[in-house]
């Protein structure tokens, strides 16, 4: 759009100046010539006058210079150095922030505001973007007392975040008696500190419980290597490669409710790095090829010639590929082998599918629903014996979720099991 401020004058375009003054010339010249016949004649009319008036009139409405056109607007079109100043500031602020009317219609946002709610348009409800009565009631409750008060919003997709509304009077010295009944919303996102306070909570309770029993084991060996065992070299160990085995469990179990709490912090961002889906399943493939050759499975891969790109955690989706390939060696080895395959799949959005195809016993269908669950196991004493601590599903689960992909798992006794990880194609409109 052009600055009225901008527009000058065309040199090329004749001057009206010139005109109006010969207009005026005119006028003057004509009511001297009427006045001249006039005293000739020695008398003069009612019209003679009449029409020397109405000349000098019509020359003088001329002559009069007009104002150029934008100069009535300028002062209006002109932002003030503090008005922009203040939407730059603004549009820094890293957390949402909403500017709303008394009828609470949306008058500015800045960019962090538009990004958390889609809907969100100037001019607009707020209630179109933010459906949350506790903020809505907050809003009138603060244009009805005057006194600011804070609020926690929640949203559920694509996943969990909480946040804590500050809903304020604005105070400023404004003409526009809009902006000044106006309320400032003010979104602080609380997301990393429950996931933290949650993450506490959890490895508490769960290092408690599954941490007790290998605990209780240590606690009884060391108590008999201390009394009736002491001289038996034997039992000694005997005791020793138990306990030894009790420790290593423990600190799986340590890992991996770390590694856990870890993917949950970081659910709500999604990754941005570019990563080779097709090159971390053959990297896994050969990491595990050792294991497999030991319990008599043979591994296949199927991979695509060329690259196949999704936008994930490097490290992240090793994990994935690690724990669906090892449990298919572990649990599926009665099948003497696993196949390994990852391809693409087409449909509106573009996808790359990872899947891991065991012919091993199968899993009831009752089974099933459960099997991402902390510490659910299908069979609790084989999955203790294969070294198994019940998160490994669970950590496949959160990775998933944190790259917005999904898991699929189809099984039926006797058939083996296939475990089907989906991610959107980097580049696929995501």
């Amino acid at each position: 759009m052009t600055d009225p401020d901008d527009l000058t004058p065309d040199p090329r375009q004749p001057s009206a100046t010139p005109i109006r003054d010969a207009a005026l010339r005119g006028a003057v010249v004509t009511c001297f010539v009427l006045v001249t016949v006039t005293l000739v004649r020695g008398y003069g009319d009612g019209w003679l006058l009449f029409w020397a008036a109405l000349a000098i009139l019509a020359g003088f409405l001329v002559a009069v210079p007009k104002r150029p056109l934008g100069t009535g607007i300028r002062s209006q079109a002109k932002v003030s150095p503090r008005s922009s100043v203040a939407e730059a500031v603004l549009a820094q602020i890293p957390d949402p922030v909403i500017l709303v009317n008394q009828r609470a219609l949306v008058i500015e946002a800045n960019r962090a505001a538009y990004d958390l709610l889609a809907g969100l348009r100037p001019g607009h409800p707020l209630s179109f973007a933010l459906r949350t009565p506790d903020v809505l009631d907050g809003i009138q409750e603060v244009l009805d007392t005057g006194e600011p008060l804070k609020v926690e919003y929640s949203e559920r997709i694509p996943t969990e975040r909480t946040f804590e509304v500050n809903i304020g009077p604005l105070q400023a010295d404004v003409p526009d008696a809009e902006v000044q009944a106006s309320v400032v919303l003010f979104f602080r996102d609380l997301t990393s500190a429950r996931r933290l306070e949650a993450m506490r909570a959890d490895f508490v309770a769960n290092a408690s419980h599954e941490l007790r029993t290998p605990l209780a084991s240590l606690l009884g060996f060391i108590e008999t290597l201390q009394g009736p065992a002491r001289d038996d070299a034997k039992a000694r160990e005997r005791f020793l490669d138990i306990m030894k085995g009790q420790a290593q469990r423990m600190k799986r179990l340590i890992d991996d409710l770390l590694s856990l709490s870890r993917i949950e912090m970081r659910a709500h961002l999604s990754p941005t790095q570019t990563v080779d889906l097709a090159s971390i399943a053959s990297q896994m493939v050969d990491t595990i090829s050792p294991l497999a050759k030991e319990r008599g499975v043979v591994v296949k891969a199927t991979l695509p010639d060329r690259p196949v790109l999704v936008l994930g955690d490097r490290d992240e989706l090793l994990r994935i590929a690690e724990n669906l390939i090892e449990n298919a060696v572990k649990y599926g080895e009665s099948g003497g082998k696993v196949d390994v395959e990852v391809a693409r799949v087409e449909g509106p959005v573009p996808q790359v599918a990872f899947s891991v195809q065991d012919y091993g016993p199968g899993i009831a269908p009752e089974h099933l629903p459960r099997l991402t669950e902390r510490f659910y196991r299908v069979d609790v004493a084989q999955s203790r014996d294969k070294g198994g601590t019940g998160l490994g599903l669970a950590i496949v689960k959160h990775i998933v979720n944190r790259h917005r992909g999904q898991l699929g798992i189809a099984s039926e006794p006797g058939q083996g099991a296939r475990f089907t990880v989906t991610f959107p194609e980097a580049g696929a409109g995501r």
